[in-house]
């Protein structure tokens, strides 16, 4: 069984940044894929970012290359994804998810998931 637990959530101005953080329970990085997805009101759970297992490559979605930056801890078996540049846009609830199917697939490739955590970014 896999934990995961979201936090850094929070409201933010358009161009700010914030730091989310996914603490993971158990031997989670060396056994799963490790990833980032969002949820925005009305819409699909969509990915974000990921590494694979192990860590040894990273994917993002094409709306948040060169804004978000993933990266991993593993000493405490956590990862963060950075968000710079904020966008009115990525306002969502943003959850952290472990898996053992293709890393950089859709929802469904994903078996555990966190609670989430809400962004909200004003105009």
């Amino acid at each position: 069984q896999v934990q995961l637990v979201e936090s850094g959530g929070g409201l933010v101005q358009a161009g700010g940044s914030l730091r989310l953080s996914c603490a993971a329970s158990g031997r989670t990085f060396s056994s799963y894929n490790m990833g980032w997805f969002r949820q925005a009101p009305g819409k699909e759970r969509e990915f974000v970012a990921a590494f694979s297992v192990g860590g040894y490559s990273t994917s993002y979605a094409d709306s948040v290359k060169g804004r978000f930056t993933i990266s991993r801890d593993n000493a405490k078996n956590t990862i963060h994804l950075q968000m710079n540049s904020l966008k009115p846009e990525d306002t969502a609830v943003y959850y952290c998810a472990a898996g053992r199917h293709r890393p950089y697939g859709g929802p469904a490739e994903y078996e555990y998931w966190g609670q989430g955590t809400q962004v909200a970014v004003s105009s």
